[in-house]
């Protein structure tokens, strides 16, 4: 399998990847430079394909790079995060899908009707499984929520990520609609049973804020 690492440079980060006569696939747009003996390909999708992504509004080409050398991706203020599936079959955020590799199936998700439209994470979503790495895009530092048969309430759309069997639904903050209402939260996402959620609650940007003001306050000695 192709190697994926995540460079930081001067707040930039970007990913590398390293193939050795191997095939990654990439969200389209997503290619900075590649070095080798490495060709891009972009196939037409079938009529079915192009009705689906007219439906879901899911890109219509993820091109695919096949051969030895190195594949770099855009750089992004945001960062990445790289997921390894071991056979299994995970969620992604709308938008959170960055390149995988080719032996990855990648796939759309429907959530309901009310979840998606106003939880946050978007009427469809990516679905991925199979065995490999994929690159997330997100906004900051990941934190892995491990649930056993357990319920997680996330205010906003900072997961990123679930497992496949995790259900997924939104509702009121509270069991009462006035409640809900005046506890400033309203309406909640709420994630149940035995997997994983992938959480990205603070941006990169405020973490490079707080360091710096870390740095700015003068050390007194004791």
């Amino acid at each position: 399998m192709a190697s994926f690492e995540i460079i930081e440079r001067e707040s930039l980060r970007l990913v590398k990847v390293v193939l050795q006569n191997e095939t990654v696939r990439t969200e389209s747009g997503a290619m900075y430079y590649m070095r080798g003996n490495v060709t891009m390909q972009s196939k037409a999708p079938s009529a079915g394909g192009f009705l689906k992504s007219l439906a879901t509004g899911e890109n219509i080409f993820r091109p695919t790079y096949t051969g030895t050398g190195e594949l770099y991706l855009e750089p992004s203020l945001s960062g990445y995060y790289i997921l390894e599936l071991d056979g299994n079959e995970w969620v992604l955020d709308s938008g959170a899908y960055w390149a995988s590799d080719g032996s990855i199936e990648v796939g759309v998700e429907r959530n309901k009707l009310i979840s998606g439209l106003v939880g946050g994470e978007g009427l469809f979503q990516t679905r991925v499984k199979g065995r490999g790495k994929v690159v997330m895009v997100a906004q900051g530092p990941v934190e892995v929520v491990n649930l056993r048969n357990e319920r997680l309430v996330v205010d906003g759309n900072f997961a990123i990520a679930r497992t496949s069997n995790i259900n997924y639904r939104v509702e009121k903050a509270t069991k009462s609609l006035l409640g809900s209402m005046t506890s400033g939260e309203f309406l909640v996402n709420t994630f149940e049973g035995t997997g994983t959620v992938l959480l990205a609650p603070v941006p990169y940007w405020q973490v490079m804020m707080l360091r710096q003001i870390t740095a700015a306050i003068p050390k007194t000695s004791s």
